[in-house]
């Protein structure tokens, strides 16, 4: 069984797609929505593998909803309108159906449906739509015991280079995001993120003390771990220090 939620703001949408859904009874409906405040509430309660999306939506719309989930499940967008149809694709959704459509439209939507090669594929591209949503992302799409979320940026207290990717650390959990250091250090906020080596990125906020090593300073972070600042980064740090 696969868990599926139907958000479209008109209720002629949603029931369409749920008689659709009648040749299909491993897809089973468990929630509905009609604007895109709920659909975010409901998506994050259920943990739903497969939302059927509209884009044009009172309180958000399909796309800013993604940007508030917790995990990512596999999209469908449904839709009168084709000028998004090139975004949708950009985040790696299932397919985009253009309304009116047909039930055998619909139906080669749902063949398109592979849970595994779906949640490799729309990891990367997911994440590049949230870093580019705002100037600074409040929330970034991460890897995290085979799934997709999203944490707030407040929560990192350090970043570190792992290989093409970054490990982001916070108090409780270690996770993996998509992009590496340098690409993170040009998204995150200046103000609150600094570079203090080439593997390494702090959060301000997050440093629990300064101790002088040698010519150089180690940076004690809140959950423990301590980050060397490299020379060549010490005028940043030196900054910080009234």
């Amino acid at each position: 069984m696969q868990k599926v939620i139907i958000v479209d703001d008109e209720a002629s949408g949603r029931k369409l797609i749920t008689q659709y859904l009648e040749d299909y009874p491993e897809l089973v409906v468990i929630a509905q929505a009609n604007n895109g405040v709920d659909a975010v509430k409901e998506i994050n309660r259920f943990k739903p593998d497969l939302v059927f999306l509209d884009i044009q939506m009172p309180g958000l719309t399909g796309f800013e909803v993604l940007n508030h989930l917790e995990e990512l499940p596999q999209i469908i967008f449904s839709t009168a309108y084709d000028k998004y149809a090139l975004k949708a694709f950009d985040v790696h959704a299932v397919d985009y159906l253009l309304k009116p459509y047909t039930k055998e439209r619909f139906s080669k939507a749902i063949e398109k449906l592979d849970v595994t090669e779906n949640q490799k594929s729309i990891g990367p591209l997911a994440a590049d739509l949230m870093l580019k949503s705002s100037s600074y992302p409040e929330r970034i799409l991460v890897s995290f015991q085979k799934k997709l979320i999203t944490i707030a940026t407040t929560d990192i207290l350090w970043i570190e280079a792992f290989g093409d990717y970054s490990k982001l650390h916070t108090t409780a959990e270690t996770y993996v995001s998509n992009f590496g250091i340098s690409q993170l250090e040009e998204k995150l906020d200046p103000k609150l993120f600094l570079r203090v080596h080439r593997s390494s990125i702090i959060n301000i906020n997050g440093i629990e003390q300064l101790d002088k090593y040698a010519k150089s300073y180690d940076v004690t972070l809140k959950n423990g771990d301590v980050v060397r600042v490299s020379r060549g980064y010490m005028d940043a740090v030196k900054k910080l220090i009234f």
